[in-house]
């Protein structure tokens, strides 16, 4: 049985990693610092489903810290790393850049070093899709990402590019996983649709910075758990995106139907459009199809109905969150 170490494991994305990979008989050690960047009770509520199960390990540690990071990789054997822990957010990377850079960045490179001392030969690296600001679309992994408009999109560019470094000088097998905007139950409540829908439901008025024709290619977060998975297979270096594939759906758009969904009309606050955001995002997935067999399988439609259950159903608790 291989033992695969995954970062950021009380993450969103890195526990429904967590939960897939147990399910196809992996030991997985988790590793998290657990921080507030927001609501920690939504992280503890995650890290309760993994705990019982018997070939889960959970370590509170932060990729920031090498001597840690050794402490752990002599204890155990692993057979690759699947590092999705990092600073996330757009917009806060504009308030504390520093954060960001030491850990999307120095974090990268310190996982790098530990395998390349202890001789683990393969990394699955969590980038994003803020990359590709200001490119034609759909976007292709093939496009020039030379000019970040983020700190946050910054960091990651320098993450992969160390990655690349580590390919080329210690022979460890990279694929970089590129995620379109990634939504679903118990979701990061500093992302738009978790926000809407508990401020829909609550009769809160949105804040919609811009005038909501801004569009995005929101990937159900099981599809995203399910090819950040299929990207553990030998690749030598690749990029990859993760993305719906299909046309970019609208926040304007996105908001009716959540407004469907719980029967209630929204309030809307517009804001001045930020300048880090993107305006539209569309994720060409070709590469995905070809090298890791992948495509998502959850429709929009079905992935905002299982959010707005989820929301319903955890409702009393979900209301106290700070978001």
């Amino acid at each position: 049985m291989q033992s695969i170490l995954v970062t950021g494991a009380t993450g969103f994305i890195g526990c429904k990693t967590c939960q897939k990979l147990l399910e196809d008989s992996f030991r997985v050690v988790g590793i998290d610092n657990m921080n507030d960047y927001y609501d920690v009770r939504l992280k503890e509520n995650r890290l309760k489903q993994l705990l019982p199960h018997t070939n889960f390990k959970f370590h509170k540690m932060d990729i920031e810290h090498l001597n840690a990071l050794d402490g752990l990789f002599l204890d155990y054997d692993f057979s690759a790393v699947i590092n999705l822990a990092a600073r996330a957010g757009v917009n806060y990377s504009m308030d504390n850049p520093h954060v960001y850079m030491s850990t999307n960045a120095q974090g990268t490179l310190n996982i790098l070093e530990m395998m390349r001392k202890h001789e683990i030969k393969k990394m699955v690296l969590a980038s994003t899709s803020s990359l590709y600001a200001g490119q034609p679309m759909p976007f292709n992994e093939a496009l020039s990402v030379n000019t970040p408009i983020s700190p946050y999109a910054a960091t990651k560019k320098a993450a992969e590019v160390m990655a690349y470094t580590y390919h080329y000088l210690f022979g460890i097998d990279v694929t970089v996983v590129r995620y379109f905007t990634v939504y679903g139950p118990a979701g990061r409540p500093d992302m738009s649709i978790f926000r809407f829908i508990k401020w829909i439901d609550e009769g809160t008025p949105i804040e919609l910075f811009g005038d909501g024709t801004q569009a995005r290619d929101f990937t159900y977060v099981d599809d995203i758990a399910e090819g950040t998975i299929k990207a553990v297979k030998k690749v030598g270096y690749e990029i990859i995106n993760l993305g719906g594939g299909q046309n970019p759906i609208s926040l304007n758009s996105l908001i009716g139907q959540i407004e469907k969904l719980l029967n209630k009309k929204a309030i809307i606050n517009n804001k001045p459009f930020h300048k880090t955001d993107i305006k539209e995002t569309w994720a060409d997935i070709a590469k995905a199809k070809e090298i890791l067999d992948w495509k998502p399988v959850v429709s929009l439609e079905a992935g905002l109905r299982n959010t707005v259950d989820w929301y319903l159903q955890n409702k009393e608790w979900v209301k106290n969150l700070n978001i």
